[in-house]
């Protein structure tokens, strides 16, 4: 319902941006009621929006707690065998409410991005049908439409060979991070733990650890962001000739971009939410452990 009214709203902007275009040209063109139609009815469209955005997060928000709740519940019922484990109080309360967090938000995201390629990819051919010239390569037939497929996939396929180190530092995060935190849980009760000495041991693994993983984010981060700012330029100089040579007006213009946008930024998803999809690996590879202790 969303991405249905989203394709709506890219319409809108055609629409909108010819009558601008219209009445910029041609004063006193346009009526000023059709003018304020036309915002009463993205005003009705927001509205619809934002209340489904509302109501889906409400449910979706119950429905994963629930998946939190059952694999807490699982782990309860078999603490006697898990107890044992590094980190293992922090796994069932902590890790179980990160994984159910990051599977809202993330796997939301994943189906939105998926509904949205239904829906603009056919969308953006259409409006890309007279964009046949780009520079560079000169004439290509709907070519929004493969530029933008083809520079999501090279940006991910980029971006996961630079990143692949990041889940398992992640993961090798967790488990420093939870080994200090539970010396400093026992120390609460018992004056012979958490001597000074070992607590400054443990602090510098969590030390050598970060100081690790923002070195490899650091390279990281310098490509995702050159790529993604890459991408606000790329729809602008693929209409350059079309723009120049007049094959467009400002709406199709406008909406070409817009369509250009949705497509991209869903066949970016992976890139934009590699943060992200690292910390619920390392997540789900936490809990899996206990998983396999219990089948063992």
């Amino acid at each position: 319902m969303q991405v249905t009214i989203d394709v709506r709203i890219n319409e809108w902007f055609g629409q909108f941006y010819n009558v601008i275009q219209k009445a910029l040209g041609a004063p006193n063109s346009i009526a000023i009621s059709t003018y304020y139609e036309l915002l009463l009815e993205v005003f009705i469209l927001v509205g619809q929006f934002v209340f489904i955005a509302v109501v889906l997060s409400f449910f979706s928000k119950h429905w994963v707690f629930r998946w939190r709740q059952a694999m807490t519940i699982y782990f309860l019922e078999n603490w006697q065998q898990l107890r044992h484990i590094e980190g293992a109080s922090q796994r069932v309360q902590e890790d179980t409410k990160r994984f159910a967090t990051i599977m809202e938000s993330l796997g939301a995201n994943l189906v939105e991005s998926i509904m949205v390629l239904i829906a603009f990819i056919p969308i953006l051919w259409e409006l890309s049908k007279n964009v046949n010239t780009i520079p560079v390569v000169g004439h290509l037939d709907h070519a929004p439409v493969y530029v933008t497929i083809a520079f999501a996939m090279i940006g991910t396929v980029a971006l996961g060979l630079i990143g692949f180190k990041l889940p398992g530092l992640e993961f090798n995060n967790q488990r420093v991070e939870a080994a200090f935190r539970k010396e400093l849980v026992i120390a609460e009760d018992n004056q012979e733990r958490g001597t000074f000495n070992l607590m400054i041991d443990l602090f510098a693994q969590v030390r050598k650890n970060y100081f690790k993983l923002f070195f490899h984010y650091f390279y990281f981060d310098v490509a995702k962001f050159t790529y993604l700012q890459a991408g606000v330029v790329i729809p602008y100089i693929l209409l350059a000739p079309s723009i120049v040579g007049g094959l467009i007006t400002l709406g199709i213009m406008q909406q070409i971009i817009r369509a250009f946008y949705r497509v991209l930024d869903s066949f970016q998803f992976l890139v934009k939410s590699w943060p992200t999809i690292v910390e619920l690996i390392s997540v789900y590879k936490r809990l899996r452990v206990f998983e396999k202790t219990l089948k063992a």
